[in-house]
């Protein structure tokens, strides 16, 4: 009997503690923290990582739309619209998702309902030669002693497309009046402006504690001499200059004429922790033809480490030397651990390669190799004799007859003989009067989309590109009239630039059969992931189609993000479709149809213990996706 009772209290003492222990862990995840957005990027590091894990592989197919909001910032002008790209993506700060239109309007919305709570208009005017009509987004920063209810504790900050940088109130929208003159700063300050409307900031600032900071971007291909591509950080209470940073200087104010540009007009990653920010940077001007601008040209097409206080240099990485093919760094740098634990950065780019550094340092962690790459044939033009390659590659590069592609065999052969009737020794091969085959192209490789960085896994996640484009240099005399001779179809479709000051203009436009498609076989756009930890490409998977029932991938302009629930979130893709896929596997597990394309990164966040995803669907006026002005937020029901 004894015994029986004890059993009998052991047995309810197990159950009691059982269900305690089964409250308590309810409680736990009850009190969990709701996961934010605070920066474009997540964290100021650019991982597009949310640990956010409602939202999951075994329940993603039921995502229903919670809210939609409608911007109005289309239709706005005729002419600019065609240029119109809805490429912001919002953050969550202080209970309010605040965001960026096109016309650089900022507004502030109820994260759970997406009501407006307030809207500024920059009033921007804007020529018809304005080389963007973009923005992707704002940064927040919060005065650390600001007492509860003072104007501008919170403040939002946006780089302007005529080049202002704007301090705006959090709370209101009103502008910040302690900041420069009456809320806002003018960049054109030191830069000599040449074209107005080439001169932009399309990419969120970066905050560095108490400092704002803001590269630019540049209008390519008008001239060799072209704006000062300077890096600059601003007292976020003030407005007022604390550092710049020319990443060509001192060579380039040395040439004849002087060349411009090597600017940062994507978005810059900081460690706060180590004082660091990471500047990617572009080419030096004029991008075709460098025989004015001979050397590697650093920092051009580099990764820079800057001391975040003061704009010192620490170290440099150039993914690309002397670079004649467009190959911007336009990704942010993507900052994480390796598998040791040393500060690591990860570079992805516009080639493809994917380059893998130590943050303090910059050796490589994965190794580079320099490749012999063909000379030039155009008379005063020095190109490089070696470029870098990373072990990690994920676009082919280069296109051959042999690799030509068609829907037809008439096609095929079109094609193929396009490509056999310009100069092509590979990824690398320097621009001619020839014609060249730039592959991967411009577009990428990876874009302003960026990486995304799962921990969990080591996989860094990536849209890619793989679209060529057909380049030619033109003797300067020659220009007018090939311009004049041209095919209605090249006008239309194609590219002449001046190149003003060097002795060769430039035509480019995309390797397209006459039935529409591109000259290499699918798929022309992917999501991709390669663990970081091996260098091993896990998955490639196509992103959007451009022929119905065929997975062919497409263009894309966008970048990923990943979360907790081991989903992959991505639209980007020339179609108009948001898709989740498994970050396993990539298997896609859901899509959706958005009012209008997707060109833009998504991010996510928790409210009340509810995981929301969000994206901008806007379209792109030059990619010519259907056009829009949504915002969508998406929950489990």
């Amino acid at each position: 009997m004894k015994n029986r009772y004890y059993d009998c209290s052991i047995r309810r003492w197990l159950l009691l503690l059982f269900l305690f222990l089964g409250l308590v862990s309810h409680a736990g995840a009850q009190a969990k923290p709701d996961a934010g957005w605070p920066n474009y990027g997540n964290d100021g590091g650019g991982t597009r990582y949310s640990p956010a894990s409602q939202i999951d592989r075994t329940n993603v197919a039921q995502l229903k739309v919670a809210w939609t909001y409608r911007t109005g910032a289309l239709p706005h002008d005729e002419e600019l619209d065609k240029k119109a790209a809805f490429e912001a993506t919002p953050i969550l700060v202080d209970g309010k998702l605040f965001l960026s239109t096109p016309y650089d309007h900022v507004i502030a919305l109820n994260p759970e309902t997406g009501a407006k709570l307030w809207e500024f208009d920059p009033k921007l005017e804007l020529p018809y030669g304005s080389s963007e009509v973009t923005s992707r987004g704002v940064s927040a920063w919060r005065e650390p002693l600001a007492k509860s209810g003072k104007p501008c504790a919170l403040r939002i900050f946006i780089g302007t497309l005529d080049a202002r940088l704007v301090a705006l109130d959090g709370a209101t929208g009103k502008p910040c009046s302690d900041f420069g003159s009456d809320g806002e700063v003018d960049l054109t300050s030191s830069v000599k402006l040449r074209d107005p409307g080439d001169y932009q900031v399309t990419s969120a600032p970066a905050i560095f504690k108490d400092l704002v900071i803001t590269g630019s971007s540049i209008g390519d291909n008008r001239s060799v001499t072209l704006e000062r591509g300077i890096v600059r950080a601003f007292d976020a209470r003030s407005g007022k200059l604390r550092w710049t940073w020319d990443p060509i200087a001192p060579w380039a104010y040395q040439t004849t004429p002087r060349t411009g540009a090597g600017n940062a007009w994507s978005t810059i990653s900081v460690d706060a922790e180590r004082d660091l920010v990471f500047i990617p940077t572009g080419s030096a001007s004029p991008d075709y033809y460098g025989g004015i601008r001979k050397g590697d040209n650093k920092w051009a097409n580099s990764v820079v480490a800057l001391r975040a206080s003061t704009g010192e240099f620490v170290w440099g990485f150039q993914v690309v030397h002397h670079d004649l093919w467009d190959y911007d760094v336009a990704s942010q740098p993507t900052l994480f651990a390796w598998k040791d634990g040393t500060p690591a950065v990860a570079i992805t780019t516009k080639t493809g390669q994917v380059f893998v550094l130590n943050r303090l340092t910059g050796a490589p962690l994965i190794p580079v190799e320099e490749r012999p790459v063909p000379k030039s044939d155009i008379p005063g033009e020095e190109a490089y004799p070696t470029q870098p390659h990373s072990e990690i590659s994920m676009v082919p590069e280069g296109l051959s007859p042999e690799d030509a592609w068609g829907k037809t065999p008439e096609e095929r052969q079109w094609c193929a003989e396009k490509v056999k009737a310009v100069r092509n020794e590979g990824v690398f091969t320097p621009p001619s009067v020839k014609g060249i085959i730039v592959f991967p192209s411009s577009v990428g490789g990876v874009n302003w989309g960026s990486s995304a960085y799962d921990p969990a896994r080591h996989l860094l996640l990536m849209n890619t590109n793989r679209i060529p484009i057909y380049v030619r240099l033109i003797p300067r005399d020659e220009f007018d009239d090939q311009r004049k001779s041209a095919s209605s179809e090249d006008r239309l479709h194609g590219e002449f630039a001046r190149q003003t000051g060097a002795p060769y203009a430039m035509f480019r436009t995309t390797l397209l059969a006459p039935g529409g498609t591109p000259c290499n076989a699918p798929p022309w756009g992917t999501v991709a992931a390669v663990d970081l930890f091996s260098g091993k490409k896990v998955w490639d998977v196509p992103l959007g189609s451009y022929v119905p029932g065929m997975s062919t991938g497409t263009v894309n302009f966008g970048g990923p993000i990943v979360t907790g629930g081991g989903l992959v979130f991505a639209a980007a893709a020339a179609d108009n479709y948001l898709r989740a896929f498994d970050s396993e596997t990539g298997k896609e597990l859901w899509k959706f149809e958005l009012p209008a394309s997707g060109q833009a990164t998504p991010m996510t966040y928790t409210l009340k213990g509810k995981q929301y995803v969000v994206i901008a669907a806007g379209g792109h006026g030059k990619l010519g996706t259907k056009q829009g002005d949504y915002v969508l937020a998406f929950t489990l029901p």
